[in-house]
């Protein structure tokens, strides 16, 4: 349809607008020229870093949409961020639900430590000890797969599982992927970021 516009730049123009909505995101646009009504008390807020627009209500941020519980990781693969992210919006409403969220984030963490999916998160978790898996995330992995597993089964679900258990998972979700990628990924780049020689000679000493 824009075709039929005789402009390039209004075609241009119109494309980039149409890319904007397709995002699903809110942005401003500083041209407009036309209002019908002032909105009071709401404000809008842009980040620094990523540009992308925050709206509030007084003092409450609507949009994004954000819980409670602690920022996700930022190396979290994005679809187990997904999963955090949408665990953390209903903390409020259902721990156990965000308890199950974070039990099937867990799953999608141990397939992307091991490269593969596995048939289970225990069956995972088994696999990734026989490869050296600290202690610590083992313990971690146990803790999210054992709450969160009896979240959603009927008859087992414990009393204990209340919105303090569901936030200490968020904690454990981190902890793991500090360990387990952060860190791994730091002290990788530290090591390629070595002198050429230092390197040749740490291969030489360990005979590789």
């Amino acid at each position: 349809m824009l075709d039929d516009l005789p402009d390039e730049a209004t075609r241009k123009r119109f494309r980039k607008i149409f890319a904007r909505l397709a995002t699903g995101h809110p942005f401003l646009e500083a041209n407009s020229k036309y209002r019908s009504f002032d909105v009071s008390n709401v404000s809008f807020s842009q980040c620094y870093a990523c540009n992308d627009i925050a709206i509030w209500i007084y003092d409450r941020m609507v949009y994004p949409v954000r819980g409670e519980a602690p920022l996700p990781n930022p190396d979290l693969p994005d679809d187990i961020r997904a999963d955090y992210d949408e665990a953390s919006t209903i903390l409020e409403l259902s721990p156990r639900g965000a308890a199950a969220l974070l039990r099937l984030g867990i799953q999608k963490l141990c397939a992307h430590l091991l490269g593969e999916g596995g048939r289970s998160v225990d069956a995972d978790i088994a696999a990734l000890v026989k490869r050296g898996l600290d202690a610590r995330v083992q313990q971690a992995l146990d803790v999210v797969r054992v709450v969160g597993n009896n979240a959603v089964h009927r008859g087992q679900i414990d009393l204990r599982d209340d919105r303090a258990t569901a936030e200490k998972l968020f904690g454990l979700v981190n902890l793991i992927a500090e360990i387990e990628i952060t860190q791994r990924k730091h002290i990788a780049e530290m090591y390629a970021a070595l002198p050429e020689g230092a390197l040749k000679a740490i291969e030489k000493r360990d005979g590789k």
